[in-house]
């Protein structure tokens, strides 16, 4: 059973010259800052907050509504339990209904937030225009994608992955150090920032936790997609057969950036003109608008 939408209410930013509004939904803080006739929602992945999107709200809210928020179990005093997809999905849905009420938006998807995007997008395809994804492929852990990996990828893939989940389980200093310790090694942006509650995702999907996120399947988007990654990485979450089909599907594109996993951070310029210019070719043309007219 999908859990019912979270309540909401709207209070005031505390900085108006910033035109930011804040929306308190269920316990998670949104923020909305810029204008548009398009939203975008950001969210992100381990072990990072709304924050890592610094960049990218700088950029594109002069032209964009641009929303972000930290999830749920990531943001400091939040509880360590671990979350179903459904309840993800679920507070996904009111966050978006809550700031975008009748209107489609443009998701912006990073790491986990790539999993959960492309589950939201497949339950609520009518909320979704377009897809912004960043260095997680919609065939990340598929027999393709293991097989391009190799056994010292897989390993490596799975060695920090059950170290996290580890993490989790054991909670408290200690856990909070061997995730801290992970996140530097990784050169994670928010790396002092780190906790072991934040590695709750990798407890549901190695151990089941919240009931588990199920076998993994392909994504492939029902609408326009731009998919971004990093060429900097021991290994890919994307297969070469699933770039293959989401180039050749309608409104899609790949670009390829010399960056590690956080292409958001190493290469934000870069990327910050990719998605504008990718959403700007998104826009109905004028031609297009007199015809259906």
């Amino acid at each position: 059973m999908t859990p019912a939408p979270p309540a909401c209410h709207v209070q005031p930013a505390a900085t108006p010259a910033a035109a930011i509004s804040v929306l308190e939904v269920g316990g998670v803080t949104v923020h909305i800052e810029g204008q548009g006739e398009q939203t975008l929602v950001f969210v992100h992945g381990w072990p990072d907050s709304h924050q890592v999107w610094d960049s990218q709200v700088a950029a594109l809210s002069a032209s964009w509504r641009c929303l972000r928020f930290t999830l749920p179990g990531f943001a400091p005093g939040d509880d360590g339990r671990a979350r179903s997809l459904d309840e993800i999905v679920a507070t996904l849905l009111a966050v978006v209904d809550a700031a975008s009420p009748g209107q489609p938006v443009v998701l912006v998807l990073h790491d986990w937030g790539c999993f959960f995007g492309y589950r939201f997008a497949e339950r609520h395809g009518d909320r979704v225009r377009a897809i912004v994804a960043i260095d997680i492929g919609g065939d990340a852990g598929s027999r393709a994608n293991r097989a391009e990996m190799g056994w010292r990828g897989q390993a490596g893939a799975l060695a920090y992955q059950l170290t996290l989940a580890l993490a989790w389980r054991l909670g408290g200093r200690a856990g909070d150090a061997v995730a801290r310790a992970l996140a530097g090694a990784f050169r994670a942006p928010a790396a002092g920032e780190t906790r072991a509650a934040m590695g709750w995702p990798y407890a549901v999907q190695w151990f089941g936790a919240a009931g588990g996120f199920g076998r993994p399947r392909v994504f492939l988007p029902q609408c326009p997609m731009l998919y971004v990654y990093g060429t900097r990485k021991p290994f890919m979450f994307h297969s070469r057969r699933w770039l293959e089909r989401l180039q050749a599907s309608p409104g899609c594109g790949v670009l390829a950036l010399d960056a590690g996993h956080w292409v958001m951070i190493q290469q934000g310029p870069a990327l910050n003109a990719a998605i504008a210019g990718w959403l700007d070719a998104q826009r109905p043309q004028p031609a297009a608008m007199a015809a259906r007219a």
